[in-house]
């Protein structure tokens, strides 16, 4: 699968040293900086480029080479390391400047030490165990947000995590002036799935902005019968339709298709949300159409949920290459067996194909809401295995991210329900997990995703500068609750007046 509207991105290894050891030695930790970042670049853990960057040994040059980061559309971000000893008052002005997000990777070129060669050459040119404590010093002291990663630069562990990283980094890249559309507004009186656009803008990087029905059911109507037909051919070769399916259904579901990917096409909007409130002119809620849309790398939210779907973007941008899909979710109903409460999550229509555990049946069946015809839609279970609920809130003065960890269960037989679905057990455990997303605030839409981790999330939201809480196998209840409320505190002062 090609996602849609995805740039390339780099991403800039730099290497702090300093004059003091003379020319050779910084010849030589270029020669060693180069090795590094080609071996970075040629790992089959990291998914983009590794741009080497020259040995960076006074402020102007660190300064210039931040403010070049800044300007260059293609770098995502930067690998700093420093591979001797740098004085990390040079790096003040650069980083104050850097409007990127960074890893810090504490490595070493070398990964044993020569135990009957080493000389003070020797340690004098491999000093990260030294010059890094002094870089990361200066990052907490100008409170920079970053992710560290120590280890041996050539460790395949230490590779994954730098390339799960750029993953991170690659889907906040594509959020950065990315557009999304409303079809309609929110979903009348619901109040978590409104927000502050304009704050969320300032934080994100990405807008969002409303747009008339009418300028997408003239998109419907303008397809061609060819047109939908052909599409109709494809959903035969892909789907299994059951006997006396109404394929008038289908086919103007194929039409909605068209046309909703022709007016995101037109106006590179990289998602979109639907309300069943808002029909007008249409003779069905879009539920194939947002499918196979999220399968293409589309963020999708519901009843104008704008927050999930630039997160589902997000999601599908930084686990794109990963297995496991990801897509948008509702926590539905619950199964209370004492032995084993388990979550049944669903929504009328609109899963992502991307988590089906098998070949989607294609169905047509009514819907009791929206008042308009019968909905063409994929019928399917998720699979077994770990999985992970995200959801974005907007809490005023700040937005929080909360993350559940579950494991993904098969469903039993379900002949009755005509949606696509997956079930869950919550970690720790279900009354400590619901209970705590309940406290947090967690949205009933989430993020859904067999692919993303939660230290991505993590990553996430140390870039975005918005607070996190993860509801794991660790979780207690109280202890959680606590952090929610050092959490006030914390982003209250940290943050100040800009509040967003």
């Amino acid at each position: 699968m090609s996602l849609k509207n995805v740039a390339p991105i780099e991403i800039w290894f730099v290497t702090g040293s300093q004059h003091l050891y003379g020319e050779e030695t910084l010849r030589q930790v270029a020669t060693n900086s180069q090795v590094i970042a080609a071996g970075l670049d040629a790992s089959s853990e990291i998914p983009v480029k590794i741009v080497f960057k020259p040995v960076l040994t006074d402020p102007e040059a660190i300064r210039n080479l931040c403010i070049e980061a800044n300007s260059t559309a293609s770098c995502a971000g930067l690998i700093v390391w420093m591979h001797t000893f740098s004085p990390s008052k040079m790096w003040i002005n650069g980083l104050q400047q850097l409007q990127k997000p960074f890893l810090h990777l504490h490595t070493q070129f070398n990964r044993d030490l020569p135990w009957g060669e080493i000389d003070m050459d020797f340690m004098n040119l491999n000093q990260a165990a030294h010059g890094d404590r002094e870089a990361g010093f200066i990052h907490t002291r100008l409170r920079l947000g970053r992710r560290v990663v120590a280890g041996y630069w050539g460790d395949p562990s230490v590779q994954s995590e730098i390339g799960a990283w750029t993953r991170v980094v690659r889907g906040w890249h594509d959020l950065q002036g990315a557009k999304f559309c409303r079809f309609g507004d929110n979903m009348r009186e619901v109040a978590v799935t409104e927000g502050d656009k304009v704050a969320a803008q300032a934080r994100f990087g990405f807008s969002v902005n409303g747009y008339g029905l009418g300028d997408l059911v003239k998109y419907v109507n303008e397809v061609s019968d060819a047109e939908a037909d052909a599409l109709f051919a494809e959903y035969q070769s892909l789907y299994q339709i059951p006997a006396g399916t109404d394929a008038e259904a289908i086919r103007y579901a194929a039409r909605q298709e068209i046309g909703i990917r022709a007016f995101l096409e037109a106006g590179n909007f990289k998602g979109f949300t639907t309300t069943f409130e808002d029909l007008h002119g249409l003779r069905q809620l879009p539920g194939l159409a947002c499918q196979r849309l999220m399968a293409d790398g589309y963020g999708f939210g519901a009843e104008g949920d704008w927050k999930t779907a630039a997160m589902l973007r997000f999601g599908k941008v930084a686990a794109d290459g990963q297995p496991g899909g990801t897509s948008f979710m509702e926590d539905y109903t619950y199964h209370l067996d004492p032995s084993g409460p388990q979550v049944l999550g669903a929504h009328m229509l609109e899963i992502c194909p991307s988590i089906a555990a098998g070949k989607p049946s294609l169905e047509v069946h009514p819907l009791g809401i929206g008042g308009k015809e019968d909905p063409a839609r994929l019928v399917f279970d998720a699979p077994a295995g770990d999985a992970l609920n995200a959801s974005l809130i907007d809490l005023g003065n700040r937005f929080r991210l909360i993350v559940n960890e579950v494991t993904a269960v098969v469903p039993p037989p379900l002949p009755n329900l005509p949606v696509a679905r997956a079930l869950w057990e919550c970690k720790p455990d279900f009354k400590t997990a619901v209970s705590a997303w309940i406290y947090a605030g967690g949205a009933h839409h989430t993020v859904y995703s067999y692919a993303l981790t939660t230290q991505q999330l993590r990553d996430f939201a140390e870039i975005a500068g918005i607070e996190v809480v993860v509801i794991d196998a660790d979780t207690r209840l109280e202890n959680f609750r606590n952090e929610l409320r050092w959490n006030e505190i914390y982003y209250h002062l940290g943050q100040g007046i800009r509040g967003y």
